[in-house]
């Protein structure tokens, strides 16, 4: 991770950590990195933030200033903007959001041309520029100077896409999608009405400071309880961006990303499309997972937590599907990112072909209890390099032996440490985890809130 740029983009709070002056020195470099040798032709879409307006006007202002062309999708999702750059000619896109984080936190993820996020030299590129003190990039002038375009209609293209990958009607399937105030609700409802569906939405109406909360996939209780009030077939919700998915089943049961791998991977090797005979998942994927696949004879690689981690494992071995917990999948015949309503899409192919209930496909399916706690730390790098701490989590690690295991790790995107535990009980994974967690706060790394 780079000073500004973490595992998905520039994030920090809206004009503290990350400032309208950080977004128009982005625009600047953008614009002159990719217009050196043509004018330049960059897509942004946003989410529903209050401060993405902002945002959005300050890199079209750099980028503009820099002598590129400049359309905007407006309100849409990150894998939106993936698709547009992919099948439409961009140099580049970027997507003004911070994904599942609260409304008050934004971020800048920069896509490159072939429609996956940006080179990790190149974003050390932007950062040196950002740091300069001295501005070496030159203003365009007269003609040069470059223009905004409206281009909400490469959104709808990619709605027609999405609705062109359905393999049947949802005729008469009662369908519920949380869309956490978020950038999913400029598309989702669309595409399901369109297939035929039944419909419900909740948490449709972004006010600017309502994305994520008390909603979408970081709250999927909320969806839980929607799905069994009212006697649906299946729930969906995503998170902010719209970039992963979680699910409910007809009997209110969670289908996490870990869930969704193993029931995709699963039939899409019934069907010989599961490439390799392999899905890519992350360190933080369920033991249950593991389990399964291997009574299924299905191969599976582990890779650090991130979709673009997962993505360049998928592209450099040739793998068709993988994806993270949380929710980010990728399925690399249609999409180059997590794409939460692609997925839930493809949840509903292994419905619709299986003529089964979403709750009677994952029965053989055993996930162990897990734990994850969040903790907000002064300095991530002081916490991992505390030796005290470090003989605590290997005595808990040596406790735990076959049986489960604890994982520390530092979030990419907020100033967060991790303490995942999975063990036979809850209680254990509870027990072990506020074990560490405690020793944190001993120790004086936790911010008090």
């Amino acid at each position: 991770m780079g000073k500004y740029f973490g595992t998905d983009g520039f994030r920090g709070e809206a004009n503290v950590n990350l400032t309208v002056m950080h977004a128009y020195k982005v625009g600047r470099f953008l614009g002159n990195y990719y217009g050196k040798e043509h004018k330049a032709k960059i897509v942004i879409g946003k989410d529903t933030r209050r401060s993405s307006y902002m945002f959005e006007y300050s890199l079209v202002a750099g980028l503009t200033a820099s002598g590129a062309d400049v359309y905007l999708l407006h309100v849409t999702t990150t894998p939106s903007v993936s698709y547009v750059i992919r099948t439409e000619g961009f140099d580049c896109g970027i997507m003004i959001s911070a994904s599942h984080n609260p409304y008050y936190d934004n971020g800048i993820k920069i896509i490159n041309g072939n429609g996956y996020k940006l080179e990790a030299e190149v974003e050390k590129l932007i950062e040196d520029y950002i740091d300069c003190e001295e501005d070496t990039i030159p203003l365009a002038t007269r003609e040069n100077i470059g223009r905004t375009v409206d281009y909400a209609i490469g959104r709808n293209r990619y709605i027609g896409y999405l609705i062109s990958l359905a393999t049947r009607s949802f005729k008469d399937r009662k369908i519920g999608l949380d869309l956490a105030n978020g950038s999913a609700t400029s598309i989702a409802k669309g595409v399901y009405d369109a297939l035929g569906a039944k419909t419900y939405v909740i948490n449709g109406e972004p006010d600017g400071t309502n994305i994520n909360r008390n909603c979408g996939s970081t709250h999927i209780e909320v969806l839980q309880k929607f799905v069994i009030e009212n006697n649906l077939d299946v729930g969906f919700a995503y998170d902010g961006d719209a970039d992963r998915c979680l699910a409910v089943d007809d009997m209110g049961n969670i289908i996490d990303g870990d869930v969704i791998l193993y029931l995709c991977g699963v039939y899409m090797k019934e069907r010989n499309d599961l490439a390799n005979n392999t899905i890519v998942t992350t360190v933080m994927s369920n033991m249950g997972l593991y389990e399964a696949l291997d009574r299924k004879g299905i191969k599976y690689e582990k890779t650090a937590v991130g979709d673009k981690y997962v993505y360049e494992n998928m592209m450099l071995n040739g793998h068709s599907i993988g994806g993270e917990q949380s929710g980010h999948i990728i399925f690399s015949k249609h999409a180059t990112t997590g794409d939460g309503i692609l997925t839930s899409l493809k949840l509903m192919e292994v419905m619709l072909e299986s003529k089964a209930k979403l709750s009677q496909l994952h029965k053989d399916l055993m996930i162990f209890p897990q734990v994850l706690v969040n903790v907000r730390v002064k300095d991530k790098k002081a916490v991992l390099d505390d030796a005290e701490i470090t003989k605590e989590v290997e005595a808990v690690r040596e406790q735990l032996g076959r049986n489960g295991r604890i994982l520390v790790r530092q979030s990419g995107t907020e100033p967060v440490i991790r303490v995942m535990l999975e063990a036979k009980t809850e209680e254990i994974c509870k027990q072990e985890a506020n074990r560490v967690v405690q020793l944190m706060k001993n120790r004086g790394h936790v911010i008090d809130e």
